[in-house]
């Protein structure tokens, strides 16, 4: 995505699968004390739980035991979809933080609540517009917090929460009152688009919160991808938490070749070693994102895990996941920092999840590879002016959550379609991971929807245990020369078959899901899938098809999955919390088995993490219930709590 604003035809996925579906037939390690310190903190301050992106909680009164009891204890409408608003897309992780439940919403605003009851104690309006409908219209994944480490007695906003908007302003306001922040910018408000000049196609999008390290705030943005060859080239911003001003800035696309290509850019969440300083950047795919022709000279901070010194911007060191990225599979996640024992000694280390279905685990303070990464050979592309990388990065260990080849055509959906789905991918290329867009189409195994999903995966830190979902999903990748696209789409940017227009360069780009004429998936299940690893082995422990597909009231099979957005948290008791699936339900799975232990129907799809969180000596689990017309037309702006009854 960048964060993506889907074509109609992967917009359109969800609800056809879902459709579909319904008419088929059928070990604890010694850890530093910076990681220690963050799992010990009872808080949830950050979009992935710390800003070590662990999404794990040490509370332990709700266990595998009781979870069966869990209830709901609070629900509130922010209004932003039920006052009757038009379409939005919610992927908040709410925070507590300062005894106070704080959630950002797609109307740009932060409604602050009472962590026990879901009463409102303020709510802050940033107003504007939400940008052109082609760009990201209304988004949100939720807020950030800042705290002055030394605070002054008497003075305000010595405690912030921040939100952005989709036309590049970051509003402060203080934590307590919900008012601006005097200080921070102009009057409470900082205009990061006013820094991108640089080919200014559209106004940068700050949907995704900012880190924080110490009293500098890290930002990237969301763009209109897929539609120009040449756009706003990815910057990320380093700026003074208590004022706004700029820091420093880090420039992902080359100097020389910023009028050529564009993006890169960072959509998704950063992670921040608070020991030494470093933050992880995972960045994109540049522009235009599946014809590289333009733009064949190295760019090795694109679609990279990148450390820089949270400080300065200034570059330590940089990791490529793939080269000459043609297929759009963006870093989407940020990375999670962990310590790893290892042949008798800790290694700081991170885990990079990709829509690959791959675990890169590097050493954060070097970047070189815990486990080996091969450099394997892929198929070239057959396009005229396209140059594919001879090799791409494999990570065999730990294990990918993808096979390398696409899933057979299922029989049933090729039979109810007369053989179409067998037919269409017999003139198709299909040659596995990596084959290149082409003229005909090419499926891409996984596509720009997954493998792994913004999110990432959740880690108790203690036994070191990862818990990630996954996507199974094959998409259809078509490139349509200048004068055909033209021909059939004239200026248009964006149509509603999936077509985007690349414009200035060689090729439009169309995007089909794999469907048949009854919108059936074409290959077999799962579609999704829930997997847990030990990071002290790299050992699968146990991998599983996760959530189901709902429609019209009926449920297809738990050993079908569902295709997800969302990422899964953790607690110390061994439960893992996630909502992320179609159905609607959100769930407690017992950390061991893999089991579901409980679940319960919410308004819509839960795309966000939840927050786990202790106040007043008991624990509490809060999911922002907002939907993503990815996975169904579903929407709520729902913020809902569970916990233990008394």
């Amino acid at each position: 995505m960048k964060t993506k604003m889907k074509t109609a035809a992967l917009v359109a996925l969800g609800a056809a699968a879902a459709a579909a579906l319904y008419l088929s037939p059928f070990g604890a390690t010694a850890q530093n004390s910076m990681m220690m310190a963050a799992s010990d903190n009872q808080v949830w301050d950050a979009f992935g739980g710390n800003q070590q992106a662990q999404k794990y909680s040490t509370a332990t009164q709700i266990t595998p035991e009781n979870v069966k009891n869990l209830k709901r204890v609070w629900s509130i409408h922010t209004g932003d979809v039920s006052s009757g608003a038009r379409s939005t897309t919610w992927g908040a992780t709410p925070l507590f933080v300062n005894n106070t439940v704080y959630v950002g919403t797609p109307w740009y605003r932060i409604v602050a609540v009472e962590p026990d009851t879901g009463k409102q104690k303020w709510a802050y309006s940033a107003g504007g517009a939400d940008g052109p409908p082609e760009n990201q219209g209304l988004k949100n994944r939720g807020a950030a917090y800042w705290a002055a480490t030394m605070p002054e007695g008497g003075k305000a906003c010595q405690k912030i929460v921040y939100i952005g908007t989709m036309t590049g302003e970051l509003h402060g306001v203080d934590a307590d009152t919900g008012k601006r922040c005097a200080g921070f910018g102009k009057n409470g408000v900082v205009d990061v688009n006013a820094w991108a000049t640089k080919n200014a196609k559209w106004k940068i999008g700050l949907i995704q919160p900012p880190a924080v390290y110490k009293d500098t705030l890290i930002l990237g943005w969301a763009g209109n991808d897929w539609v120009y060859k040449t756009e706003n080239p990815g910057t990320v911003y380093g700026i003074d938490a208590r004022t706004g001003a700029l820091k420093w800035t880090f420039n992902i696309i080359p100097p020389d070749m910023q009028n050529t290509t564009g993006t890169a850019n960072v959509w998704a969440s950063i992670s921040v070693d608070p020991e030494t300083g470093l933050a992880f950047l995972p960045t994109s795919s540049p522009s235009p994102n599946y014809y590289g022709g333009d733009r064949l000279k190295e760019m090795p901070y694109a679609t990279a895990t990148v450390a820089v010194k949270a400080e300065t911007g200034e570059v330590v060191w940089s990791r490529q996941l793939v080269h000459h990225d043609i297929w759009d599979v963006d870093t989407n996640s940020a990375p999670t920092l962990l310590d790893i024992k290892k042949d008798g000694k800790i290694i700081p280390a991170l885990i990079q999840a990709t829509k690959m279905g791959f675990h890169f685990v590097l050493n954060r303070n070097t970047g070189e590879p815990v486990w080996p990464i091969e450099e394997r050979p892929y198929p070239a592309s057959d396009v005229k002016g396209e140059v594919a990388a001879k090799t791409q990065p494999y990570v065999p260990y730990p294990e990918p959550t993808i096979p390398d080849t696409t899933p057979p055509v299922s029989k049933f959906a090729d039979i109810v379609s007369f053989g179409e789905c067998s037919r269409w991918k017999a003139r198709i290329r299909d040659e596995g991971r990596y084959t290149p867009p082409s003229v005909r189409g090419s499926i891409s195994w996984p596509a720009t929807l997954g493998g792994v999903e913004w999110g990432g995966g959740a880690l108790d830190p203690v036994t070191n245990t990862y818990v990630v979902n996954s996507n199974v999903v094959p998409q259809i990748y078509t490139l349509v020369p200048r004068a055909d696209a033209d021909k059939l789409y004239g200026d248009k940017l964006r149509a509603q078959d999936g077509y985007a227009a690349q414009q200035g360069s060689a090729y439009g780009f169309k995007l089909e899901n794999f469907l048949n004429m009854w919108g059936m998936p074409c290959w077999v299940p799962p579609y999704g899938t829930l997997s847990s690893y030990d990071m002290n082995s790299g050992k699968l422990l146990w991998k599983k098809p996760f959530g189901q597909v709902q429609k019209w009231g009926f449920y297809m099979p738990e050993s079908w999955g569902s295709i997800t957005i969302g990422a899964p948290a953790m607690t110390k008791s061994g439960l893992i919390f996630i909502g992320a699936s179609m159905d609607s339900r959100v769930r407690a799975i017992d950390t061991r088995s893999g089991n579901v232990l409980w679940k319960h129907l919410v308004d819509a799809p839960a795309v966000s993490q939840p927050a786990i969180y202790t106040y007043k000596g008991k624990q509490y689990v809060a999911f922002a219930v907002g939907g993503n017309g990815i996975l169904t037309p579903r929407l709520a702006d729902q913020l809902v709590a569970f916990a233990l009854p008394n």
